[in-house]
């Protein structure tokens, strides 16, 4: 079947099974592989994306639900080689140890900023509930989003398309 939908920017039109999965499609037919798959049953947030401004776990959406979507992943956030306030507070804050859960934790943050600017410490850890370290205690990554939250309303938003691809 034929799934069409926005990813990163660009206007995508591909082949796809009935049901393949939303974070099997942006890994193995479109190559983008930051959204990770840890669990396969929303548990863990590695696979998070955004689908239409709200963040969703991939490893539960058929890539077939997204039809005329919107979709951003972490490779999708950076614009003209800058990275987004969120990825730039990551990085500056330590908010990271091993990296498996970092697209997904990134994303999920993303949410939060666009939902809540200006978020408290709790506030931020409610927000990320769903999205887990196995690695760190979580006080890097919080740190990160208050950082990035500083930065101002683009914290939470996303770029917006661009052009057409058809494969």
């Amino acid at each position: 079947m034929q799934v069409s939908m926005t990813v990163n920017g660009q206007q995508r039109t591909d082949e796809v099974e009935p049901r393949t999965l939303l974070a099997h499609h942006l890994r193995d037919n479109l190559g983008l592989t930051a959204t990770n798959i840890g669990c396969d049953s929303t548990s863990c947030g590695a696979c998070t994306v955004m689908v239409d401004g709200l963040t969703v776990k991939s490893c539960t959406v058929l890539a077939l639900q997204a039809e005329g979507s919107e979709v951003t992943t972490l490779e999708g956030l950076s614009t003209d080689g800058e990275l987004h306030p969120v990825q730039a507070a990551f990085r500056s804050e330590h908010g990271l140890q091993c990296g498996f859960c970092t697209s997904g934790m990134v994303m999920a943050a993303v949410g939060v900023l666009a939902d809540n600017p200006n978020p408290t410490d709790r506030e931020v850890r409610e927000g990320l509930e769903g999205n887990l370290c196995r690695c760190t205690g979580y006080h890097n990554i919080v740190q990160a989003v208050l950082k990035a939250a500083e930065s101002g309303p683009a914290a939470g938003q996303v770029p917006s398309a661009k052009q057409e691809v058809t494969a």
